[in-house]
């Protein structure tokens, strides 16, 4: 787990350099780019998040429950003095709903300079993915909101979804961060 968990900064540092001043982000509309994934399972499926988003990741603790929030929102931890919501990824994409384990972790993100938690299954590792290896996410109708996927990558027998993570957390259903900023 220590090496998952010093990853993003290894890759953070890594893009910095790499890419100074942009800190790897696509223009808006752009599909995804070649970068380093932190890939995590959410029940049967895998998925894959910018590792330039990540903070840390932490086990699991049982967070302080809010009342009347919505059901993907577990709660609020403290964080190093900082109060983090806790979103369960599972519930808020229609997983089936899991047991926490040993597994089960919170990967802490950043977001538009807010830290905002979110709660997986497992970390499987970081990825480094070419553009060739990503395809387009498949177009849906307008019942499926496709709008926080970027693509999807074959990653030898495993297909990973990729996901904005930012798009997602600041989606206004989610009402955590105003989606001006």
């Amino acid at each position: 787990m220590d090496m998952i968990a010093e990853a993003p900064l290894a890759a953070r540092q890594e893009a910095d350099r790499a890419l100074p001043g942009s800190r790897g982000r696509a223009p808006a509309g752009a599909s995804a780019a070649h970068g380093e994934y932190l890939t995590f399972r959410l029940g049967g499926e895998e998925y894959g998040i910018d590792i330039l988003r990540v903070q840390e990741i932490r086990s699991y603790e049982q967070p302080t429950r809010i009342a009347n929030s919505p059901s993907f929102l577990k709660g609020v931890v403290n964080l190093r003095g900082v109060i983090v919501p806790i979103i369960d990824l599972r519930v808020k994409l229609g997983c089936d709903t899991a047991d926490f384990n040993a597994f089960t972790v919170v990967i802490v993100l950043n977001i538009r300079g807010r830290v905002v938690g979110a709660v997986v299954d497992s970390v499987s590792d970081v990825l480094e993915l070419s553009r060739e290896a990503i395809k387009p996410a498949p177009e849906m109708n307008n019942q499926v909101d496709m709008s926080y996927l970027t693509g999807i990558a074959n990653v030898g027998e495993r297909m990973l979804i990729l996901m904005d993570i930012q798009a997602l957390m600041s989606s206004a259903d989610m009402g955590l961060i105003d989606s001006i900023g």
